[in-house]
């Protein structure tokens, strides 16, 4: 199983990264390899609830959908994401977010996956590092797209 956890420090606040973040049916504008996304069942009130929602993921020749269970808890400013069908055999990602002391926030984000194709494991692993790191900078990219700049904003 390929495993990667990050700790990175955003001019942005918890609330405002937890926001972008959950809202899952944006990811195909900014998020990389992403090729489309349609959300199948969403219940969710204030920040709070549960969405499922297949995701087509395209890059150079592979192109492969899947289906995860999103929960959301905004008072923890936590997103907890579920594999629930498509070519992994586990896939699991964790977000956190905190607010620090003098502005802006931590995102702490955990990813756990394991492709059922042998093949396909091992070209993700030699790929994970960069695509991990494109992906967090898209992001990234997309708060200061969203908030402004690199001011940290309250809400």
């Amino acid at each position: 199983m390929t495993s990667r956890r990050t700790r990175t420090e955003v001019p942005y606040s918890a609330s405002q990264m937890y926001d972008l973040v959950a809202d899952v049916e944006r990811y195909p504008e900014f998020l990389p390899w992403c090729a489309g996304l349609r959300v199948v069942k969403k219940d969710i009130t204030n920040g709070h609830g549960a969405l499922t929602a297949d995701m087509l993921v395209a890059y150079k020749v592979f192109r492969e959908k899947f289906r995860s269970h999103v929960n959301l808890n905004k008072s923890d400013y936590r997103i907890e994401v579920e594999y629930a069908d498509g070519p992994f055999r586990h896939l699991q990602n964790l977000w956190r977010f905190e607010d620090q002391a003098q502005s802006g926030s931590i995102i702490d984000f955990e990813i756990h996956f394991e492709f059922k194709n042998v093949f396909l494991q091992t070209a993700a692993k030699v790929v994970f590092e960069k695509a991990f790191l494109r992906m967090s900078d898209a992001f990234i990219a997309r708060a200061a797209d969203v908030y402004g700049g690199n001011d940290a904003a309250s809400q």
